[in-house]
């Protein structure tokens, strides 16, 4: 660089130098200038990332009742961290799941979370769901498939990996484990550890969604240990403490 500047300087004088070095100077500043941008818009991404991933695996309440709980839904999903909707309306009669399905489901669209019924693969077809989630005592994979053909469909596998094995035969598009802490929003028959979680993950690449008891002192556990989502109910709709926005947003 020396002798292109020795150069310069015998071909143009000192002026000519001065603008070069000058010019130099600036790139310099420009390259500084690009890198700490690029560095910035990455921190930006990151926090992005972050602010958008949607790990909540929502299921309803027992009972849905009033005006109020549609305006909650409409919340808590403005928060960006829900990625399913389950309906799960045991003791409800079919014409009215239809009609609070209908009104879920439009929510649920608007927000672009997936929505799911819970047992009934025809009321999945008739609301026109998203998919359906099953237990071991419902239909199985295979007729459910034939009912909905490429919607979504899971599975319960509680805390057996002969059960997730028989699972991924029929190709589900997620297994559920659980319950991994105690509930009160479903009578707890099998009590699912951090081990099953592990092993299904080490014989299968189909998402995992974890169930039972998760709220914002354990879920962290969870997600550590490769969960794919979290299905929350009580910790959401019967939170004696928070209302649901302020408890879904104590998921960070």
């Amino acid at each position: 660089m020396e002798g292109l500047y020795n150069k310069v300087l015998s071909n143009s004088g000192q002026k000519t130098l001065i603008t070069l070095m000058a010019l130099k100077t600036l790139s310099i500043i420009e390259l500084i200038c690009v890198h700490l941008q690029l560095k910035e818009n990455g921190q930006k991404s990151l926090k992005q990332n972050k602010i958008n991933k949607r790990f909540v695996y929502l299921i309803s309440p027992n009972k849905i009742k009033d005006r109020e709980f549609y305006i909650d839904l409409e919340q808590v999903l403005k928060s960006k961290k829900v990625s399913f909707f389950q309906l799960r309306l045991k003791n409800e009669t079919s014409r009215n799941k239809i009609f609070i399905g209908k009104k879920i489901k439009k929510i649920c669209k608007k927000h672009r979370v997936k929505f799911l019924v819970n047992d009934e693969p025809y009321l999945a077809k008739k609301l026109n769901a998203d998919g359906c989630h099953i237990g071991q005592k419902d239909m199985s994979i295979l007729e459910v498939k034939e009912i909905l053909k490429n919607k979504i469909i899971g599975i319960t596998c509680h805390n057996s990996i002969n059960l997730v094995k028989q699972a991924i035969k029929n190709q589900p598009n997620y297994i559920a484990l659980g319950a991994f802490y105690y509930s009160k929003t479903k009578k707890v028959k099998f009590k699912a550890n951090i081990q099953i979680l592990k092993k299904t993950k080490n014989i299968t690449k189909i998402p995992i969604v974890t169930i039972g008891g998760i709220k914002s002192n354990n879920y962290k556990k969870l997600l550590l240990n490769k969960a794919n989502f979290l299905a929350i109910s009580g910790y959401v709709w019967n939170n004696k403490k928070l209302k649901p926005i302020e408890a879904i947003n104590k998921l960070k």
